[in-house]
């Protein structure tokens, strides 16, 4: 075993890429100490993207002072490549759902402002390519508090401004682009897309994610209706229809809102990660690949990050072993091409227990340290 890949998304709510990397390394070195490990940190779009990219290429980390989904001011980060010309930025960063305490949250009230604040940032400083993954938001404002923050004005029936946040979806007559920041003209965008739902109905943002932000059924019903007229709007003043647009309903619908409005393409994440990092030429002749997240199911390998580092493994023959804090459905996930499944449980335990940052590294460790301990067996016969 002379060269192994490392390639994990995080444990959401536990461990970081690099943490479980750095575990993972460990157990290989145990039973393999002159193997060359390659550690690429991934992402999808969503949290860790920006930490993904700028840990394996020449960023630099920025910040600024914007605000927080309810207005708070707060600080975010974001990254610009080496050569001045890219932001490399996550709406996790700073429209995050776990920036807002449980009994806050209402996407009614929550807005993207913040992501628009960072862009505006961005393109200060010079930035003309905005790379930008829009995963974990706590917002579902269609994107107008993003395209306020950069000078768009959302108007009601009497002209007047409305504040850019969900519950004013509905009530929206025309955009008013006469007071957008000139320098949008000049800016390409890519969006980081880590779902394929349209911008409403049964699967689009108000249905499927609204809820997970705080949303009664009542307010979902009211968001829904709000998608559905802003949506119309946008067909009869932009000529474009966004509601079947795969991707259009991410991030609350900002991955369809900002569309007639910015020079942008939504794209997958872990094809857009994946590709500025050269991952292909990263893996060729490895012998191994480790991936792996926090639940490993029968939608792993569907768009999402593990089905992008899949989908590069195949082309270039290299085995992948993937690792979970929760397995389901193995045969399935063995048949989408996964070598092995392994989840990290070594014992019935308790939730709590299981999401502990320490118990879960240590668990990596030991995985790992037993997979190659199998694999050596191999390596001496």
């Amino acid at each position: 075993m002379k060269r192994v890949i490392l390639a994990f998304d995080s444990f959401k709510g536990c461990a970081s890429s690099q943490e479980i990397a750095a575990s993972a390394r460990q157990g290989i070195i145990d039973v393999f100490p002159e193997c060359a490990v390659v550690v690429v940190p991934v992402a999808d779009g969503g949290e860790g993207t920006v930490e993904a990219i700028c840990s394996n290429m020449s960023v630099e980390r920025v910040s600024c002072r914007v605000h927080d989904p309810l207005m708070n001011p707060m600080e975010a980060a974001y990254g610009i490549t080496s050569d001045g010309s890219t932001a490399i930025l996550e709406m996790a960063a700073a429209s995050g759902l776990p920036l807002i305490p449980q009994e806050k949250r209402n996407p009614l009230l929550t807005t993207t402002w913040v992501t628009g604040e960072m862009i505006a940032d961005a393109l200060q400083r010079g930035c003309r390519r905005i790379v930008m993954g829009i995963g974990g938001s706590a917002t579902n404002d269609a994107g107008i508090g993003l395209l306020a923050a950069l000078g768009y004005r959302f108007l009601d029936e009497r002209g007047e401004e409305l504040p850019p946040v969900g519950e004013s979806l509905g009530k929206i007559a025309r955009v008013d682009g006469s007071s957008a920041n000139k320098l949008l003209c000049e800016t390409s965008f890519t969006i980081a897309c880590d779902v394929n739902n349209p911008f409403y109905g049964s699967r689009g943002a108000a249905v499927v994610y609204a809820p997970q932000k705080g949303a009664s059924s009542d307010e979902v019903d009211f968001l829904e209706k709000g998608m559905i007229h802003y949506a119309q709007v946008i067909k009869e003043t932009r000529q474009m229809d966004i509601s079947e647009i795969p991707g259009a309903g991410a991030a609350g619908g900002l991955g369809g809102g900002v569309l007639p409005f910015l020079n942008a393409e939504l794209q997958s994440g872990i094809d857009i990660v994946l590709d500025m990092l050269r991952f292909r030429e990263t893996i060729q002749g490895a012998d191994l690949i480790f991936t792996g997240e926090g639940k490993l199911d029968k939608q792993t390998g569907m768009g999402k990050a593990l089905g992008g580092i899949l989908h590069y493994a195949k082309e270039e023959a290299v085995p992948v072993i993937a690792i979970g804090g929760c397995v389901e459905a193995c045969e399935i996930l063995n048949e989408m091409g996964f070598a092995s499944i392994f989840s990290i449980q070594t014992a019935p335990v308790s939730l709590q227990e299981a999401m502990d940052r320490d118990f879960a590294l240590k668990n990596i460790r030991q995985v790992v340290t037993q997979i190659m301990r199998t694999i050596q067996i191999g390596t001496h016969g």
